[in-house]
């Protein structure tokens, strides 16, 4: 059992805890007057698995299943919940337990923000994404009239709990998506383990195996151990920069792209995911960087092969010029301008603004 720190002047706000079995999140939770789980219904088994600890703590008052869907990441699905908290009589000192992936995460906790103007939230996210990404770091919120997180606060939840047991049935697409947002986090900052060509190394030889599950729990412990390094360097940006003024930034690593992507997903029917879509973004950054002179010649292609690898998508499922309408729309565009985090190389990124125009120019 492991212990990561989100600290703020000396403070902890926030812990990431780590264990064997999902059911050993009841021990964190022990301390609370009141506890209320909302639990995306497609994990309902690990919900069940852990309902009966929460109840043996003796301080449990329900649970509630969401459709934690894109479609379903609005603000009437928050309400909803805060509505069944208050039929329930949840008073200001509530812990609320999520269980799912990064959209539930993301919704329960701007519920519990709001309710009653803030409640204590805790996460079990369930997915390789959330694990690395979404449940670290405070950012909560919806979408918001077809555009990705419009809507939403940074407030950190009082701990997150990560275990390897609900990873070893997730599909291997949902896994995939996750390893975007891994991957991402080295690129940003890797230390002298060289925590990227690790993960590039562990990710290949799964992609490569016939037998994907069977491949994901021969490689646990490594996966494991990134999974830990990763959530590490999202702690200690979040740490010194919660509320995005600076350093953070560096976070949204592809994520320009992507929410434009998803956006002209949802416009067209398009199925991809949320780390696919950062993938995606991450080559164009990449692509943006070389065509920049900020990025060395070659290192687009190299980032490229690098990800093939690693099984992860590539290609722009759709042109180009259908992506600037949303880019504009960017909910971090200042001044016309979008900040831009572009590459120097692996553990070497840095902001740029630039307008949506001079962008698609410099990647023609």
């Amino acid at each position: 059992m492991s212990e990561i720190t989100i600290k703020v002047d000396g403070k902890i706000l926030s812990s990431v805890y780590s264990g064997q079995s999902v059911v050993e999140v009841a021990q964190y939770l022990k301390p609370y007057r009141s506890v209320y789980m909302v639990y995306d219904l497609n994990v309902k088994g690990v919900a069940d698995l852990i309902e009966p600890a929460l109840k043996a703590n003796g301080n449990y008052e329900g649970s509630l299943g969401i459709v934690a869907t894109e479609e379903n990441k609005v603000i009437d699905t928050v309400l909803s919940i805060d509505e069944w908290l208050l039929n329930l009589g949840a008073n200001r000192d509530a812990m609320v337990l999520a269980v799912g992936g990064g959209i539930t995460t993301d919704m329960v906790g701007f519920a519990a923000s709001i309710y009653k103007r803030g409640v204590k939230f805790s996460f079990v996210p369930t997915t390789l994404l959330s694990q690395v990404d979404a449940a670290i770091g405070g950012k909560t919120g919806v979408n918001f009239s077809s555009l990705k997180n419009m809507l939403g606060v940074i407030r950190q939840p009082e701990f997150t709990y990560e275990c390897p047991e609900v990873l070893q049935t997730l599909p291997y697409r949902d896994f995939v998506s996750g390893t975007a947002e891994l991957v991402k986090t080295f690129i940003i900052e890797n230390t002298s383990d060289d925590n990227y060509s690790k993960a590039v190394s562990v990710l290949s030889r799964i992609a490569a195996s016939e037998n994907k599950a069977e491949a994901i729990k021969a490689n646990t412990a490594e996966l494991l151990g990134l999974i830990s390094a990763a959530a590490a360097v999202k702690a200690g940006v979040v740490s010194r920069d919660q509320f995005e003024s600076g350093e953070r930034k560096n976070l949204n690593l592809g994520h320009t792209f992507a929410h434009a992507i998803e956006w002209e997903a949802r416009r067209t029917g398009t199925d991809i995911a949320h780390g696919e879509a950062v993938s995606i973004g991450m080559i164009l950054a990449a692509r943006l960087s070389e065509n920049l002179s900020i990025a060395p010649a070659g290192f687009a292609d190299k980032l490229l092969a690098d990800f093939k690898q690693c099984g992860l998508p590539t290609e722009l499922p759709f042109a180009m010029d259908s992506l600037p309408s949303a880019m504009e729309k960017d909910k971090k565009a200042e001044g016309g301008k979008v900040h831009f985090v572009l590459m120097g190389g692996v553990g070497d990124v840095r902001i740029q603004s630039m307008t949506v125009s001079e962008a698609m120019a410099s990647l023609k």
